[in-house]
């Protein structure tokens, strides 16, 4: 038998697992929107950390996605400068695992 879900993840109408479902997003975005509708739901102490895991994941997206972009034709690449400095150095979030 499942459990239930925690309150953070069902705030709206539609759980987050099955929004990203429904919008067949992949991991990386998946957990974009994970950890943005839970920033300041699950602990209110945790909102600021959440929101940097999220930058994570999109900042990962990027660098995976602008590559095969450029390789399709001619485009800009996006200077390293734009990036959060606070984010250099920052664990990658993709192996601590949680809900």
């Amino acid at each position: 038998m499942a459990q239930p879900s925690p309150n953070y993840y069902t705030r709206g109408s539609i759980e987050v697992w099955d929004f990203i479902r429904d919008q067949q997003l992949n991991y990386h975005l998946g957990n974009v929107i994970k950890y943005v509708c839970r920033a300041g739901h699950k602990d209110a102490s945790t909102k600021r950390q959440d929101i940097k895991k999220a930058i994570h994941y999109l900042t990962n997206e990027l660098q995976y996605t602008l590559p095969q972009l450029e390789s399709c034709g001619p485009g800009s690449r996006v200077s390293d400068s734009v990036w959060d400095p606070e984010l250099h150095g920052e664990p990658d979030y993709a192996t601590g695992f949680d809900r």
